[in-house]
């Protein structure tokens, strides 16, 4: 005798149905995403100039231009060239570096991991900072401490990143000779070029946390917790972290994307070997593949954290689920 089929057993069915339309929808949505972005990196490149005239010598004849033209693949017509760009990507085959004369992906490969290191301390920063901060500024609402706080965070959203950087070499490489100014290698090298980084980032997340935290302290259920007895810790870190997480979450998310572009700017003050810096001497040097790449790989990480945030959702707010 089958068993019958219940309410209790039809809605989580139901909700997984509409969680796994939820994710193909938005995973769908990434790749169309990720077409545009590739269609415009190869069209904007080409917009810059020709590579072959910066690649030869002023004085090199028209023979040799279209040797190098036939060579690189760039006198064949343009929807030609489009099309091998699009087959290419699915298999990462990207090309040849102009300048470098290697795989494009190996060259892209070898300065991720000098980027990744920098956005990572950069984001560990601006959390180590940014939630304390918040969380004091919400808990003295309208007192000192907060205008204080809110005052540090109008000029850390306000500073440009590269303002910071050199302010932060004149002092700390410069006068008080503690920390070196540019290049890569022991965290003395990291120190500088993440806290520039997480300059904005930490103005951000704690002005929102701010925000947020406020909202959800008002809330009945807090007033019902304080009746209770509860304490003022037991009440922010037990119920109001765990309620104000949500637009936060969002925030770090996009904050991700933040930093790893933020990072071209940082990459070039401090002389990190990145990805930031690679992108900027490929567009210098008009290594179309390259760019091409770059522009790809922060695209792509840009829209794979965005789903990922989303996808959190579900996790953190029942109530997505339900509508799921």
């Amino acid at each position: 005798m089958t068993a019958p089929v219940t309410t209790a057993t039809r809605l989580p069915a139901r909700a997984g149905a509409g969680v796994l339309r939820v994710v193909v929808t938005k995973v769908l949505t990434a790749i169309v995403v990720l077409f545009f972005v590739a269609t415009a990196a190869f069209l904007l490149v080409r917009l810059s100039g020709d590579p072959v005239k910066l690649i030869l010598p002023p004085d090199a004849t028209a023979a040799q231009e279209a040797t190098l033209r036939a060579s690189l693949g760039l006198d064949r017509p343009l929807i030609t060239q489009y099309l091998d760009y699009l087959a290419g990507l699915p298999r990462l085959k990207l090309g040849t570096s102009l300048v470098y004369d290697q795989p494009v992906t190996d060259v892209l490969f070898s300065r991720i991991p000098a980027t990744l290191e920098l956005a990572g301390a950069a984001l560990l920063v601006a959390l180590a900072l940014a939630v304390p901060a918040g969380t004091f500024a919400a808990m003295r609402r309208g007192r000192a401490g907060d205008s204080g706080v809110m005052a540090g965070v109008l000029v850390g959203q306000s500073t440009p990143a590269f303002w910071v950087g050199i302010l932060l070499i004149l002092i700390f490489a410069v006068q008080l000779k503690i920390l070196p100014a540019s290049g890569y290698g022991g965290i003395e090298h990291l120190i500088l070029p993440a806290v520039t980084l997480a300059v904005y980032s930490v103005a951000v997340i704690a002005r929102l946390l701010r925000s947020s935290l406020i909202d959800v302290l008002g809330s009945d259920f807090i007033r019902t917790a304080k009746a209770k007895g509860l304490g003022t810790g037991g009440i922010v870190l037990g119920h109001g972290m765990r309620n104000a997480a949500l637009p936060v979450v969002t925030v770090v998310g996009l904050e991700v994307g933040s930093l790893l572009g933020g990072a071209i700017l940082t990459e070039q003050v401090f002389s990190w070997p990145g990805l930031g810096r690679l992108t900027v001497e490929a567009i210098q040097n008009r290594d179309f593949p390259l760019v091409q790449a770059a522009v790809l790989f922060f695209a792509a990480t840009f829209v794979i954290v965005n789903l990922l945030v989303d996808l959190s959702y579900t996790i953190l707010d029942p109530r997505v689920r339900v509508t799921s």
